[in-house]
């Protein structure tokens, strides 16, 4: 006798979505995508214009792809000495600046994290007063002109070697992300603070690290006002204060000239110079965010909590 087996019709419970919240998600999705084209269209833009002829930038033809392609721009730039020498010094400022940066940091950030640390809340205070007043810049150009720092690159590194915010944000970082027992462990197997930190602490503070990193080398490599007050050597220059001289030339040899053709071709070179030194001026953060994307949005959300 062959039973027959019925099959049961499973039920499956699915959660309604209201039509409330369909409209929101659809709004939310229109509005994310016009923000995105809003940031996206003006990079698409200056990298396309930087390729394309320089009578079509001046005229307006550039829309959205490169117009007449050609390297005349990144041909011209190449061949400035002062160009290239302009981005070398903002590429040693950088990496010289974001390494005392990060170093100085995590020596003030760790020290405050510590609740051994006897006085650490004077030393908060006295940070954090430092948020609140300042000096100006006249005291603090007389200040750098009597130490010898003028025309130098300590007088760009030194006096910004420490940034409270990012001291505050650090201290957050190690004080939620790392155990105290873990310190007690080390000192009991005779570790010393020294060795605790370089050993323990820093590999395991990879997110905030990149953080403090990705923070630092952006603030140096787009420094403008800094450079054009304290450095007067123009083999010191950098590559922003470099642009600046270039851009501020064009337009005087424009209001001089009296042929139109030439001064619609002169502009045209002016602006294709322009946009392809944008392009160079931000390769290196293109190139450096991919390598540290994957532990930034961890680290800026763990030490953000600043308590």
């Amino acid at each position: 006798m062959v039973a027959n087996v019925i099959p049961r019709k499973q039920n499956s419970t699915r959660i309604g979505v209201s039509v409330s919240d369909r409209i929101f998600d659809i709004l939310n999705t229109i509005l994310l995508l016009i923000v995105f084209a809003s940031i996206a269209y003006p990079l698409i833009y200056v990298v396309s214009a930087s390729f394309s002829d320089s009578y079509a930038v001046i005229s307006g033809q550039v829309r959205l792809l490169p117009v007449r392609p050609t390297l005349m721009g990144y041909k011209t730039i190449f061949k400035d000495p002062e160009i290239i020498r302009g981005f070398l010094n903002s590429v040693y400022v950088m990496v010289i600046g974001t390494a005392i940066n990060v170093v100085m940091t995590v020596m003030a950030a760790y020290p405050l994290s510590v609740k051994q640390f006897y006085g650490r809340n004077i030393f908060m205070g006295i940070f954090t007063f430092t948020m609140f007043f300042g000096g100006g810049l006249i005291p603090t150009f007389l200040l750098i002109k009597n130490l010898g720092l003028y025309n130098s690159y300590f007088a760009i590194l030194l006096p910004g070697a420490v940034n409270v915010y990012n001291v505050i944000v650090a201290r957050t970082f190690f004080q939620s992300s790392i155990p105290h027992e873990l310190n007690e462990a080390a000192e009991i197997d005779g570790c010393s603070d020294i060795r605790f930190l370089m050993q323990i602490v820093l590999p395991l503070s990879a997110p905030i690290l990149a953080v403090l990193t990705l923070m630092f080398a952006v603030g140096h490599w787009n420094s403008y006002f800094g450079p054009m007050i304290y450095l007067s050597d123009k083999k010191k220059f950098t590559l922003q204060i470099i642009l600046r001289n270039i851009l501020i030339k064009n337009q005087n040899s424009d209001a001089m000239m009296q042929d139109a053709a030439t001064l619609a071709r002169q502009q045209g070179l002016a602006d294709l110079l322009k946009y392809s030194l944008i392009v160079i001026s931000s390769l290196p953060m293109l190139i450096l965010y991919p390598f540290i994307q994957k532990h930034f949005v961890k680290g800026i959300m763990i030490g953000s909590l600043k308590g």
